[in-house]
């Protein structure tokens, strides 16, 4: 139990300190340098040796960290994990100071993926994500990593006395519902530009140098481990940075062997992938092109080494919901703490197909871990992850799994703190088989 919840510490952690994919990536960045991972830039020529332990970003949101197995590139493969750094939340729109009933300075932001918006509502709220500066070079401007450690912003529900339907089938207007309060206007509006002082404040930068940001707001109260024992993780972003804790953890635990352990952190997955550093884009299969030149001689290296492969798309799963049990399956029921799940989709949502199941099934047995399967009612229609929009651009044998979650997309979520050591165990299992 020890060991469960300082594993279940160290991800509640990184979380906090994750409000965005900027961060999440920065932090993932400085714990590979730690552990003795090189960085390779795209834009330069890599020179890789067997056992060697290196990683590249893309965007700064998205990061592929690998260790070059001993065998044959060609006959051993890759072993791949899968997980992606984004989370839905609201995103401040290019401009977005506004005022509002005479002197409330309002921030005006857009939605980003399927957030469960009424949980975004009467809590404490900051701003995180990255800045673009002035620089000497207009194709490389000066970029910074922002966090605005405190809360600064608020979206106020409406007082029951002025809505009294507000709990009978409530909707919000993403436009009108959703904009968060920043402060008062004293003086003239452009000298109380809250969100830009602050920046400048924060990054210790010429405000007038600011030229542009993609900043996302987040809840500053930090996750916990809650339950009469201890049994349940809350807090934001679970979905999906718990599955990129556990894969860069295995992977640090993992020896070096005959295959090459890989694993990715995709971008913009709650968008549907569709971009430069997302899934669907050609990130991965170029990065494991290049090991394949270094590594063989063989001009067919990569295509045979594909055949040899295998991946995990990691992505949280739905449990059984204890006051809607009738929104699931009849029978495929996953319960929390109850082990990693396969998700299957007859539409190919899901990756998973019998043999990669069967694999994957096999991986949790060697580790001693319980297994679960989650399919969707059939009259409900569920969503897609990774798996199927990765394999349009690497055709490997792949499964589609992840921890069973409550409250997905909400602002605070909640899954099993003897879950996330499950898929951690099922991945130090992966990366030595």
């Amino acid at each position: 139990m020890a060991k469960n919840i300082k594993f279940t510490e160290d991800l509640i952690d990184f979380l906090h300190e994750s409000p965005t994919a900027f961060q999440a990536v920065r932090n993932i960045k400085a714990a590979l340098l730690r552990k003795g991972f090189k960085q390779l830039h795209r834009g330069e020529s890599w020179n890789l040796e067997k056992g060697g332990r290196y990683f590249t970003t893309k965007n700064s949101t998205s990061v592929i960290a690998f260790i070059v197995g001993t065998g044959e590139l060609e006959t051993e493969g890759f072993r791949i994990i899968a997980a992606h750094t984004d989370s839905p939340s609201l995103k401040l729109k290019p401009q977005p100071l506004m005022t509002s009933a005479g002197n409330y300075i309002k921030l005006n932001v857009e939605t980003y993926g399927g957030a469960i918006l009424s949980t975004w509502l009467d809590r404490p709220l900051s701003v995180a994500g990255r800045v673009a500066l002035r620089s000497k070079n207009p194709y490389r401007p000066e970029v910074k990593s922002l966090n605005i450690k405190k809360p600064v912003l608020i979206i106020p529900n409406l007082a029951i006395h002025l809505n009294r339907d507000i709990n009978e089938n409530k909707s919000f207007n993403k436009q009108k519902d959703m904009m968060p309060i920043a402060g008062l206007v004293k003086g003239k509006l452009e000298d109380n530009d809250y969100l830009l002082n602050l920046i400048a404040q924060n990054l210790k930068a010429d405000k007038n140098d600011i030229l542009d940001f993609d900043l996302n707001l987040y809840e500053t109260e930090k996750g916990s481990i809650i339950g009469v024992n201890q049994e349940f993780i809350s807090a934001g972003r679970i979905d999906d940075l718990s599955m990129v804790h556990a894969g860069v953890a295995a992977l640090f635990d993992s020896e070096t062997g005959k295959a090459t352990n890989v694993m990715v952190a995709f971008d913009n997955e709650e968008v549907g992938s569709m971009t430069k550093q997302g899934a669907a884009s050609p990130f991965v299969k170029d990065v494991l092109k290049r090991i394949s030149w270094a590594q063989s001689k063989h001009r067919d290296a990569f295509y045979r080494a594909k055949i040899a492969s295998f991946g995990i798309s990691a992505d949280n799963a739905h449990a059984v919901h204890p006051n809607f049990p009738e929104k699931h399956d009849a029978v495929s029921q996953p319960v929390i703490n109850g082990g990693p799940v396969i998700k299957y989709n007859a539409d190919q949502k899901y990756t998973s197909d019998a043999l990669s199941s069967a694999t994957f099934a096999m991986l949790c047995e060697k580790a001693g871990v319980p297994m679960q399967k989650y399919v969707n009612r059939s009259d409900i229609k569920g969503g897609s992850t990774l798996g199927s929009i990765l394999s349009t651009q690497l055709d490997i044998r792949m499964v589609d799994t992840g921890n069973p979650m409550l409250a997905m997309h909400s602002i605070r979520e909640l899954a099993g703190a003897e879950d996330h050591l499950y898929i951690k165990k099922v991945f130090d299992e992966f990366y030595k088989s």
